[in-house]
Protein backbone atom coordinates (compact mmCIF):
# COMPACT_ATOMS: atom_id res chain seq x y z
CA UNK A 1 0.00 0.00 0.00
CA UNK A 2 1.45 3.04 -0.92
CA UNK A 3 0.36 6.56 0.65
CA UNK A 4 1.65 10.16 -0.53
CA UNK A 5 0.85 12.93 2.15
CA UNK A 6 0.84 16.62 0.59
CA UNK A 7 -0.46 19.67 0.28
CA UNK A 8 0.48 23.07 -1.57
CA UNK A 9 1.44 24.99 1.80
CA UNK A 10 3.05 24.29 5.55
CA UNK A 11 1.96 24.21 8.48
CA UNK A 12 -1.39 21.74 7.77
CA UNK A 13 0.42 19.43 10.07
CA UNK A 14 1.19 17.04 6.91
CA UNK A 15 4.23 16.04 8.92
CA UNK A 16 2.05 15.02 11.77
CA UNK A 17 -0.29 12.96 9.74
CA UNK A 18 2.51 10.98 8.02
CA UNK A 19 4.35 10.04 11.73
CA UNK A 20 0.65 9.46 12.90
CA UNK A 21 -0.53 6.70 9.79
CA UNK A 22 2.92 5.25 10.41
CA UNK A 23 2.00 4.50 14.14
CA UNK A 24 -0.91 3.40 13.49
CA UNK A 25 -0.12 0.63 11.10
CA UNK A 26 2.78 -0.16 13.11
CA UNK A 27 1.17 -0.97 16.30
CA UNK A 28 -1.01 -3.11 14.50
CA UNK A 29 1.87 -5.32 13.18
CA UNK A 30 2.19 -3.70 10.01
CA UNK A 31 6.04 -3.29 8.29
CA UNK A 32 6.46 0.35 7.65
CA UNK A 33 8.70 2.93 6.29
CA UNK A 34 7.88 6.22 6.00
CA UNK A 35 9.81 8.22 3.19
CA UNK A 36 10.75 11.59 4.04
CA UNK A 37 10.40 13.94 0.53
CA UNK A 38 10.45 17.11 2.26
CA UNK A 39 13.32 19.81 1.61
CA UNK A 40 13.14 20.70 5.60
CA UNK A 41 13.36 17.12 6.23
CA UNK A 42 10.74 17.78 8.95
CA UNK A 43 9.87 13.50 9.01
CA UNK A 44 13.03 12.64 9.67
CA UNK A 45 14.07 15.44 12.20
CA UNK A 46 10.84 14.57 13.99
CA UNK A 47 11.97 10.70 14.52
CA UNK A 48 15.26 11.79 15.23
CA UNK A 49 13.99 13.41 18.58
CA UNK A 50 12.99 9.91 20.02
CA UNK A 51 12.12 6.49 19.06
CA UNK A 52 9.70 5.55 17.09
CA UNK A 53 8.74 2.02 15.86
CA UNK A 54 9.35 2.32 12.16
CA UNK A 55 11.85 3.62 9.80
CA UNK A 56 11.83 6.95 8.52
CA UNK A 57 14.25 7.21 5.42
CA UNK A 58 15.18 10.32 2.85
CA UNK A 59 13.49 10.08 -0.22
CA UNK A 60 17.07 8.97 -2.00
CA UNK A 61 17.37 5.96 -0.06
CA UNK A 62 13.29 4.97 -0.19
CA UNK A 63 14.01 2.40 -3.37
CA UNK A 64 16.23 0.02 -1.05
CA UNK A 65 14.75 0.79 2.48
CA UNK A 66 11.09 0.23 0.76
CA UNK A 67 11.67 -2.95 -0.47
CA UNK A 68 10.25 -5.70 1.74
CA UNK A 69 7.55 -2.90 3.64
CA UNK A 70 3.94 -3.70 3.17
CA UNK A 71 2.91 0.06 4.22
CA UNK A 72 4.99 2.88 2.47
CA UNK A 73 4.04 6.64 3.14
CA UNK A 74 5.66 9.35 1.87
CA UNK A 75 5.73 13.00 3.69
CA UNK A 76 5.52 14.91 0.74
CA UNK A 77 7.10 18.22 0.18
CA UNK A 78 4.64 21.36 0.67
CA UNK A 79 4.94 22.94 -3.13
CA UNK A 80 2.66 24.88 -5.72
CA UNK A 81 4.87 23.35 -8.60
CA UNK A 82 2.70 20.95 -10.51
CA UNK A 83 5.64 19.16 -11.79
CA UNK A 84 7.05 18.26 -8.59
CA UNK A 85 3.05 17.50 -7.47
CA UNK A 86 2.84 15.13 -10.34
CA UNK A 87 6.03 12.66 -9.49
CA UNK A 88 5.18 12.60 -5.44
CA UNK A 89 1.62 11.19 -6.66
CA UNK A 90 2.79 8.70 -9.44
CA UNK A 91 2.46 5.24 -8.29
CA UNK A 92 0.43 6.38 -5.37
CA UNK A 93 -2.89 4.42 -4.05
CA UNK A 94 -4.28 6.87 -2.73
CA UNK A 95 -2.82 10.77 -1.98
CA UNK A 96 -3.94 12.83 1.50
CA UNK A 97 -4.46 16.24 1.80
CA UNK A 98 -4.03 17.74 5.10
CA UNK A 99 -6.61 20.48 5.29
CA UNK A 100 -6.85 23.13 8.13
CA UNK A 101 -10.38 24.60 8.26
CA UNK A 102 -9.44 27.90 6.94
CA UNK A 103 -10.65 29.38 3.56
CA UNK A 104 -7.40 29.67 2.07
CA UNK A 105 -6.05 26.05 2.97
CA UNK A 106 -9.53 24.94 1.90
CA UNK A 107 -8.80 27.33 -2.07
CA UNK A 108 -5.46 25.21 -1.94
CA UNK A 109 -6.85 21.56 -1.36
CA UNK A 110 -9.43 22.67 -4.26
CA UNK A 111 -6.86 23.63 -6.39
CA UNK A 112 -4.66 20.68 -6.11
CA UNK A 113 -7.28 17.81 -6.32
CA UNK A 114 -8.30 19.15 -9.17
CA UNK A 115 -4.82 18.60 -10.62
CA UNK A 116 -5.02 14.96 -8.88
CA UNK A 117 -8.52 14.03 -10.73
CA UNK A 118 -6.99 15.42 -14.14
CA UNK A 119 -4.31 12.51 -13.36
CA UNK A 120 -6.80 9.89 -12.62
CA UNK A 121 -5.06 9.74 -8.93
CA UNK A 122 -7.20 8.54 -5.96
CA UNK A 123 -7.24 11.09 -3.28
CA UNK A 124 -8.85 12.00 0.01
CA UNK A 125 -8.97 15.40 1.75
CA UNK A 126 -8.36 15.12 5.89
CA UNK A 127 -9.71 17.94 7.98
CA UNK A 128 -7.10 18.46 10.79
CA UNK A 129 -5.90 21.32 13.46
CA UNK A 130 -10.03 21.13 13.85
CA UNK A 131 -10.93 23.62 17.40
CA UNK A 132 -13.94 21.97 19.25
CA UNK A 133 -14.78 25.61 20.32
CA UNK A 134 -14.91 26.20 16.89
CA UNK A 135 -16.66 23.11 15.09
CA UNK A 136 -19.04 25.04 13.18
CA UNK A 137 -16.54 26.60 11.44
CA UNK A 138 -14.82 23.04 10.16
CA UNK A 139 -18.68 22.11 9.23
CA UNK A 140 -18.56 25.02 7.14
CA UNK A 141 -14.94 23.66 5.08
CA UNK A 142 -16.13 20.70 5.11
CA UNK A 143 -19.36 21.81 3.02
CA UNK A 144 -17.79 24.21 0.86
CA UNK A 145 -14.80 21.08 -0.03
CA UNK A 146 -17.56 18.41 -0.27
CA UNK A 147 -19.33 20.96 -2.86
CA UNK A 148 -16.57 20.47 -5.21
CA UNK A 149 -17.33 16.69 -4.96
CA UNK A 150 -14.19 15.77 -3.04
CA UNK A 151 -13.74 12.90 -0.75
CA UNK A 152 -13.44 13.99 2.79
CA UNK A 153 -13.22 11.71 5.08
CA UNK A 154 -15.13 11.17 8.02
CA UNK A 155 -14.13 12.42 11.78
CA UNK A 156 -11.17 15.36 11.20
CA UNK A 157 -7.95 15.72 13.73
CA UNK A 158 -8.35 17.91 16.97
CA UNK A 159 -6.44 20.92 17.60
CA UNK A 160 -4.72 19.39 20.92
CA UNK A 161 -1.33 20.83 22.49
CA UNK A 162 -0.74 16.93 22.84
CA UNK A 163 0.35 16.83 19.13
CA UNK A 164 3.04 19.94 20.05
CA UNK A 165 4.45 17.24 22.95
CA UNK A 166 4.43 14.60 20.92
CA UNK A 167 6.84 16.24 17.88
CA UNK A 168 8.50 17.60 20.70
CA UNK A 169 9.78 14.29 22.16
CA UNK A 170 9.65 12.26 18.80
CA UNK A 171 6.99 10.32 19.95
CA UNK A 172 3.35 9.17 18.65
CA UNK A 173 0.69 11.76 20.51
CA UNK A 174 -0.33 8.47 22.61
CA UNK A 175 2.63 8.72 24.06
CA UNK A 176 2.90 12.30 24.70
CA UNK A 177 3.68 13.60 28.49
CA UNK A 178 4.11 17.12 30.13
CA UNK A 179 7.66 18.43 31.99
CA UNK A 180 6.80 16.53 34.66
CA UNK A 181 6.63 13.14 33.07
CA UNK A 182 2.14 12.66 32.89
CA UNK A 183 0.63 11.76 30.24
CA UNK A 184 -1.45 14.50 28.34
CA UNK A 185 -5.07 13.76 29.28
CA UNK A 186 -6.00 14.41 25.91
CA UNK A 187 -3.75 12.08 24.47
CA UNK A 188 -6.19 9.20 23.19
CA UNK A 189 -8.70 11.85 21.39
CA UNK A 190 -6.09 12.65 18.69
CA UNK A 191 -4.59 9.26 19.14
CA UNK A 192 -8.31 7.61 18.22
CA UNK A 193 -8.98 9.92 15.73
CA UNK A 194 -5.77 9.08 13.19
CA UNK A 195 -6.83 5.20 14.19
CA UNK A 196 -10.09 6.26 12.82
CA UNK A 197 -8.53 8.00 9.20
CA UNK A 198 -6.45 4.66 8.80
CA UNK A 199 -8.92 2.10 8.61
CA UNK A 200 -10.95 4.73 6.27
CA UNK A 201 -7.83 4.93 4.00
CA UNK A 202 -7.75 1.39 3.63
CA UNK A 203 -11.20 1.55 2.67
CA UNK A 204 -10.77 3.58 0.68
CA UNK A 205 -8.17 1.88 -1.31
CA UNK A 206 -9.74 -1.26 -1.19
CA UNK A 207 -12.93 0.40 -2.65
CA UNK A 208 -10.06 2.11 -5.22
CA UNK A 209 -8.73 -1.65 -6.34
CA UNK A 210 -11.92 -3.38 -6.36
CA UNK A 211 -13.82 -0.62 -8.82
CA UNK A 212 -10.46 -1.14 -10.99
CA UNK A 213 -10.38 -4.93 -10.90
CA UNK A 214 -14.19 -4.62 -12.04
CA UNK A 215 -13.51 -2.47 -14.99
CA UNK A 216 -11.47 -5.15 -16.12
CA UNK A 217 -13.69 -8.09 -15.53
CA UNK A 218 -15.93 -6.13 -17.98
CA UNK A 219 -13.93 -5.26 -20.38
CA UNK A 220 -14.93 -7.65 -23.68
CA UNK A 221 -12.66 -10.61 -24.20
CA UNK A 222 -10.51 -10.25 -27.98
CA UNK A 223 -11.89 -12.60 -30.15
Amino acid sequence: MFITVCGQKGGVAKTCTSIHLASVWSSEGKNVCLVDADRNRSALAYGLRGNLKFNIVPVEAAAKATRFSEIVITDGQASTDEEELKHLAAGSDLVLLPTAPKARSVELTVELASLLKQLNIPHAVLLVKVDFRQRRIANEAREALEKFDLTVLEGDIPLLSAFDKAENQGSAVIDAVDDKGRSDPRRMSGWSAYCSIAQQIQCQISKHLSDINKRVEDLPLSA
